[in-house]
């Protein structure tokens, strides 16, 4: 038998690590003497502590590694353990994959451009929802205010619930600027079932996966954020896949002033 310190000495744990693993049932001492309190080990043991090593390694909970320990003489229920991990494993490794594919574009835009970091892109999904939208061919971008003021014109009757989150978005359906004769759609997501009207279709969006950058300030900067979500998207392995639109956070409907005005960039994405 082996005092605890030379246990330790032999199995390279700390003497409180082991004792932590006596109080959590991992490695329970063969001995305690009743008089000193004092624990003991045997040298059978020393294997156990290899497995408990090992697991560890694998990034293996102390937790899971006394569920392991009961069946560890059983291939097929080790077997499962070690896959369940290894998957948790994988996924980890693309996520930190992803961040430092995130990092590195960041670096390399941000030397080219020191303002690039004003607008932080990130990668997000925009759930299902129900829309009542308003499409039509408007005479330039800024006659926007036309199909919203549409919308609330023709919804008035309709007492309609806003939709949680309440989305209020412009999709722009050239797929390229134009000088003239743009084609727009304005939504805004609500809840229950409407019938449409002269000139309003309630309908129901699929969930989009999008890259989207947020900003604070006139409808002036928007370009300026255009550019930086796409290179977002060109930099970072996406490909894009859909129309791109902006979600008006806080627009002219709740504030006069331009500077309080929040906007968020979106383009539907897809991995490449």
């Amino acid at each position: 038998m082996l005092k605890i310190g030379d246990f330790s000495k032999l199995s390279r744990i700390s003497i409180r690590m082991l004792r932590h693993y006596d109080e959590i049932g991992l490695l329970v001492p063969k001995s305690i003497d009743s008089f000193t309190g004092y624990r003991f080990y045997s040298e059978d043991q020393l294997p156990v502590i290899g497995r408990i090593n090992a697991l560890k390694d694998m990034g293996f909970s102390l937790s899971t590694i006394i569920e392991i320990l009961k069946s560890y003489d059983n291939p097929q229920a080790l077997a499962e353990f070690l896959a369940v991990k290894q998957s948790e494993v994988q996924a980890e490794a693309e996520e930190a994959e992803h961040r430092l594919r995130l990092l590195d574009t960041a670096i390399k835009r941000l030397r080219k451009d020191g303002t690039v970091m004003n607008y932080n892109v990130t990668l997000k999904e925009i759930p299902e929802r129900y829309v009542a939208s308003v499409r039509k061919v408007i005479p330039n971008y800024q006659q926007e205010g036309m199909l919203w003021g549409i919308l609330m014109q023709e919804t008035a009757p309709l007492q309609m619930q806003d939709g949680d989150p309440c989305y209020t978005l412009a999709i722009f359906h050239d797929g390229e600027f134009k000088e003239s004769n743009v084609d727009v759609e304005v939504q805004k997501s609500v809840r229950g079932n409407y019938k449409n009207t002269e000139n309003i279709v309630f309908k129901t969006e699929p969930p989009v996966l999008i890259a989207s950058a947020t900003y604070k300030g006139s409808y002036e900067k928007v370009d300026e954020v255009n550019e930086a979500v796409a290179n977002w998207v060109h930099d970072n392995g996406y490909d894009f896949n859909g129309l791109s639109f902006n979600i008006y956070h806080v627009s002219p409907h709740e504030t006069q002033n331009p500077d309080e005005y929040v906007t968020e960039v979106c383009y539907p994405v897809r991995k490449k």
